[in-house]
């Protein structure tokens, strides 16, 4: 979103078919599933339990403001291959577009970071880390720390010190009488807002899951160890140690989910975010097709993530199959009552979890 050139190449009759198809899916994808997402934590009591879901509703909401009011003017200035809404919406539009995709990548930022104090840290270190007002705080940065690399330098004009004589060449196209939103950035603007809104936030999420990664393998050798000592066949008798080994299965089964988010995350942005800092040090020759690829795809991510947690969530997966299927029971939780197998109960980041 630092450097967004309009491709003047235009596109034929075939191609722009092809691209309004593949461009309405993704915007279908992202507006329905971010949607889906946010139904699921809202109507779901043992969702709403887990911190970790309110950021999850937040990226979500912040996904889902990408796909209405960033994706579509892109897809008609991309189908069209000319910008019919003024120069002062071209702004307004962009500063969006930078905002709410920086608060795409914070939110995953906080999530791993979360996760981290989850399962590196003991439960109480936990509780105390993620009070409601840190979350509130976190989740406040989420959205105020982006708004100094979007509205405020955008609509100054200080991304475009240096290069306002390329901009507005690069804004009409005399042979095709075609006018485009250009965001051209010069190279310090470019190296402040990549590395703001990318390279330390993926920074952040590679230290905190390589922590993530080292005590989950931790973990497992401690499963291995007590399965080892022989569990009892008998399924109304428990291991002293049981409660523990649930504990960590079930948290290292999330790690791994959210470290695949977070790989898909990194596939999606990581093409444009490096030549991002790389286009202004060559003098802007990056072809403006490229930078359209790389720019979708990172708009894919946000239609990503609510598939991502419906097939790796098992949480998730029930939650989505209740709405989609207007409640039925089959996916409710089963009921602790009436239970003839006697239960006990543990309690992980807030959720309760039935053992028997």
């Amino acid at each position: 979103f630092c450097v967004l050139p309009s491709s003047s190449e235009g596109f034929g009759v075939a191609e722009r078919i092809v691209l309004l198809t593949f461009i309405s899916a993704v915007i279908l994808m992202a507006i329905l599933g971010n949607l889906l997402v946010m139904v699921a934590v809202c109507r779901d009591r043992q969702l709403r339990k887990i911190k970790t879901n309110y950021f999850i509703v937040s990226l979500a909401f912040a996904d889902l403001l990408v796909s209405v009011l960033v994706m579509p003017f892109g897809a008609i200035e991309l189908v069209q291959d000319n910008w019919i809404y003024g120069e002062m919406f071209c702004l307004v539009r962009t500063s969006l577009d930078v905002l709410l995709t920086t608060a795409s990548i914070l939110h995953l930022c906080c999530i791993s970071l979360d996760r981290y104090y989850a399962i590196c840290c003991q439960p109480l270190v936990y509780r105390n880390k993620m009070t409601p007002l840190r979350i509130a705080v976190m989740l406040g940065g989420c959205w105020v720390i982006p708004t100094f690399i979007s509205f405020l330098p955008i609509m100054q004009g200080w991304n475009s010190i240096g290069i306002i004589d390329l901009i507005q060449q690069r804004q009409f196209n005399k042979a095709s009488n075609s006018t485009y939103c250009i965001f051209m950035v010069n190279k310090p603007y470019a190296i402040t807002c990549s590395v703001v809104a990318f390279y330390i936030p993926f920074l952040l999420m590679v230290l905190a899951y390589y922590r993530i990664y080292v005590t989950a393998r931790e973990h497992a050798r401690q499963i291995q160890v007590l399965q080892r000592a022989g569990a009892p066949t008998d399924g109304r008798q428990h291991h002293p140690d049981q409660h523990s080994t649930h504990r960590m299965k079930t948290e290292t089964k999330a790690a791994k989910t959210l470290c695949i988010i977070m790989g898909c995350f990194c596939l999606c942005w990581a093409p444009f975010f490096i030549t991002n800092i790389v286009d202004p040090f060559i003098n802007y020759t990056v072809p403006g097709k490229l930078w359209t690829a790389f720019l979708w795809l990172g708009y894919i991510n946000s239609g990503l993530n609510p598939f991502l947690y419906a097939f790796l969530n098992k949480s998730f997966r029930r939650a989505f199959l209740i709405i989609l299927c207007c409640g039925d029971e089959r996916y409710r939780r089963p009921s602790i009552l009436g239970q003839t197998v006697p239960c006990s109960t543990t309690t992980i980041n807030g959720s309760t979890h039935v053992l028997r």
